[in-house]
Parts: C-alpha cells; sequence; structure tokens
C-alpha cells in the first residue's frame, strides 16, 4: 500500500509534464486563398470569420470576410477594398466560384475545393501530391510559391517580362505566432515595402488583434503607415 500511494502523486506529475499538442497545420485550401486573396491564413475548424483592415485615423480601408465547411473549403468569400470603393463576394458551386450578384463564373477550382483557373486572366494554377498552390502560369506571368513544413505561407515570386516582383515573409519562430512576422516586396532586387506584425492569439492560435507597420521604401523618405486588424472567428 505504502508503494501505490508513492507512486500515485509521481503518475501524477508525470502526466503534468506532458507536452502541450503540435499547433494545427494549416491546410492546402487556406494557403492557397490566403496567398492570393492577400488575407492572413487561419488554423483548425474554422466555421466562419472576417478581417479588417483599420487605418490610423480609425477607418476600415479593407474587409475579408468568409463562410467556410466542415471540409476546409470556403463556401463564401467576401472582399471589400474600401479605400479603392471595391469588391466581389463569391460563392462556391460545384466546381466553380461564381459572382454572388451576377452568378458569372469566376473562378474554376480543382480537388477538393483548391484554386484551380481564373479565365478571365488566363491564369491557372499548379498543386503539389499535398494539394498546396505550387505555381501559376498565366499569359505573361510566372508565379512560384513557398511553405514552411506546417504550410504557412513564406511568399511568391512574380515574373512577367523584365519585372521581377518577390514578396518574402519570415513568421515567428514560436510556432503558435505565425502571424508575428516581418515581410518584404522587392522589385528586381530593389525593396518597395515593408512589413511588421504583432497580434495576439486565442486557444486555436489565431489571431484576435494584430498591429501592422508597413512601410513604403519607393518613396524618399520612406512612408510610415500604422494599421488594426480586427478579427472576428467562429469554429466548429
Amino acid at each position: 500500500m505504502n508503494k501505490l500511494l508513492i507512486l500515485i502523486p509521481f503518475a501524477a506529475l508525470l502526466a503534468g509534464c506532458d507536452e502541450p499538442a503540435a499547433p494545427v497545420a494549416f491546410t492546402p485550401e487556406m494557403a492557397g486563398f490566403s496567398s492570393e486573396f492577400d488575407f492572413d491564413p487561419l488554423r483548425g475548424p474554422v466555421k466562419e470569420f472576417s478581417q479588417t483592415l483599420v487605418d490610423e485615423k480609425g477607418e476600415v480601408a479593407k474587409r475579408v470576410s468568409a463562410s467556410m465547411s466542415k471540409e476546409g473549403c470556403f463556401d463564401v468569400l467576401e472582399l471589400h477594398d474600401v479605400a479603392n470603393d471595391s469588391g466581389v463576394a463569391l460563392i462556391l458551386d460545384a466546381n466553380y466560384y461564381l459572382d454572388a450578384q451576377t452568378h458569372e463564373k469566376k473562378l474554376r477550382t480543382q480537388g477538393k475545393c483548391q484554386l484551380a483557373e481564373l479565365p478571365a486572366a488566363g491564369l491557372s494554377w499548379e498543386t503539389n501530391d499535398k494539394g498546396f498552390i505550387t505555381a501559376a502560369k498565366g499569359r505573361e506571368v510566372q508565379i512560384q510559391y513557398q511553405y514552411d513544413n506546417e504550410g504557412y505561407p513564406l511568399g511568391k515570386i512574380s515574373e512577367a517580362k523584365d519585372k521581377r516582383l518577390k514578396d518574402e515573409i519570415k513568421p515567428s519562430t514560436d510556432p503558435r505566432k505565425k502571424m508575428d512576422y516581418t515581410a518584404v516586396s522587392l522589385l528586381n532586387d530593389k525593396p518597395l515595402t515593408r512589413a511588421k506584425q504583432s497580434c495576439d492569439y486565442d486557444s486555436h492560435d489565431n489571431p484576435v488583434s494584430c498591429k501592422l507597420l508597413l512601410t513604403d521604401e519607393s518613396a524618399s523618405p520612406a512612408v510610415e503607415t500604422h494599421y488594426t486588424i480586427k478579427y472576428t472567428m467562429q469554429y466548429y
């Protein structure tokens, strides 16, 4: 009995030392859509989300919202560039994303619900055996994409005629804080824009709010702009 009493607290101590589960990886669809439509990728069983970019004056500059299936497909995706008074709402219908207002076929999908083709631009995407977009080819442009081992987008290289645009993203070394990153865009190897973002996170390792600093290095002197990003999230 005495040996048993000694073992019980020891077992409890060992149980308390279990390492936390590794963060959930990013799905190919989340990685692909976030890269193409310029929003932060999210982890886990997301049902609905919104991301709102607010400028220094407290005015909304951009907003992205989506409804997702349990399988991780974007059932509805709404993109609003408020600053430039433009936007579109896309709805998934079989193998296409339709304009929610006109029902025009905007995007063709491949696999489960990954991007395949943007017919209006003559652009098509290629995927690897895991479903991640690795390349895109258009009439006058070629794009290469990169990810880390969790599927987080690390940037892309776009080439068209004599121009080469390279986007490089370096996330935090903390695997649970991928949205804490620094990034740079280079045109023909000359810096155009730099970005630095830091965030607060929820229990799914997704951001709930972020501070974003953009530096326009094409201006002389360079111009800094501060933004706040606000998120809403619902999970299955």
